[in-house]
């Protein structure tokens, strides 16, 4: 594969994007409960902590990474 081809498909990886709705039900124990949906994938997942929630999306993130590689590779 060129160097060429190879940077574009590293900029399409690179360029996942997530959108993400959080709804804040609660605030207990100086963080939050609730819900996150990802909006691209439909998927919707409750959450115990902030820090919880920040993971769920990082995961997220991931997993379409994961995806675009498997796609364009």
């Amino acid at each position: 594969m060129s160097e060429e081809i190879r940077q574009n498909k590293q900029q399409e990886v690179g360029s996942i994007k997530g959108t993400f709705e959080i709804n804040v039900k609660f605030m207990q124990n100086s963080t939050w409960q609730g819900q996150i949906h990802w909006v691209e994938k439909n998927k919707k997942q409750n959450f115990r902590s902030a820090l919880e929630m920040l993971k769920l999306m990082d995961e997220a993130l991931a997993e379409g990474v994961a995806e675009a590689k498997s796609k364009n590779w």
